[in-house]
């Protein structure tokens, strides 16, 4: 409809939304979802072209030795059936044709890390994220993570800018225990194959629909340590593309 009163309005002429839709077609364009991505000002964009610029010498062999974290949020699918529904006249009104909503539904936070050698630790956040917690998420699960992928080699920790991260006393933490963190552009998570991860464990679990926090956790949980070695290679070969 917006088109149409554009094309209205430049072409001077009374069209159609039908009209509209026969020339969209004819030019082979197809309507799709917008890609969501995070709000860049003209200094962040600077700041990621220069990181992009310094990492484009890295091999792909320089990129497994990342240890990659990030956390996210799950919730329990509850009553959403998807956008659209087929029914008859008679059934619009049927109880199972609704798209139900929750105010607040059930959720979890959830923290994990994984190599190009395997997925690390799971951890499920309950309560608020603080740097105190943050530091003992990284020894109870970061830690032996690195040792379990890594056995001893060198290895590169990423984490984004989140304020648990980059307060003193977790940057004073991770000098002490002598890791090396990768820097980070803030607004960026196209580049981390982490973000992969979540995505396809966030598809299986709306094929799944756990209906309890505690389905939620354990069908994460499974699908998890279900991602095969294969696609971690695939997903952390692809950063010098994405750069």
């Amino acid at each position: 409809m917006e088109i149409t009163i554009w094309a209205q309005e430049y072409f001077q002429k009374t069209l159609s939304v039908n009209t509209i839709h026969r020339a969209i077609r004819r030019c082979r364009l197809k309507l799709h979802k917008s890609k969501k991505k995070p709000y860049l000002n003209m200094i962040q964009k600077c700041r990621h072209f220069l990181w992009a610029k310094a990492h484009l010498k890295w091999t792909v062999a320089k990129w497994k030795t990342v240890l990659w974290s990030d956390k996210s949020k799950f919730e329990v699918l509850f009553g959403k059936l998807g956008r659209h529904v087929i029914w008859t006249e008679e059934d619009k009104d049927n109880t199972s044709c609704y798209q139900r909503s929750v105010q607040k539904p059930a959720s979890l936070m959830v923290w994990g890390c994984m190599s190009a050698c395997g997925m690390g630790s799971l951890h499920i956040w309950k309560g608020t994220i603080n740097a105190e917690r943050y530091i003992q998420v990284l020894e109870q699960h970061m830690l032996p993570s690195r040792r379990r992928l890594f056995q001893g080699r060198p290895c590169i920790f990423q984490h984004d800018n989140a304020r648990p991260h980059t307060a003193s006393i977790t940057t004073s933490w991770l000098r002490r225990r002598r890791i090396w963190v990768l820097k980070w552009p803030a607004c960026s998570p196209d580049l981390s194959p982490i973000e992969n991860i979540w995505r396809i464990i966030k598809r299986k679990m709306r094929q799944r629909r756990p209906k309890t926090v505690e389905q939620l956790e354990a069908c994460i949980r499974q699908e998890w340590d279900n991602i095969p070695i294969p696609k971690l290679e695939q997903l952390v070969s692809s950063v010098p593309r994405r750069l």
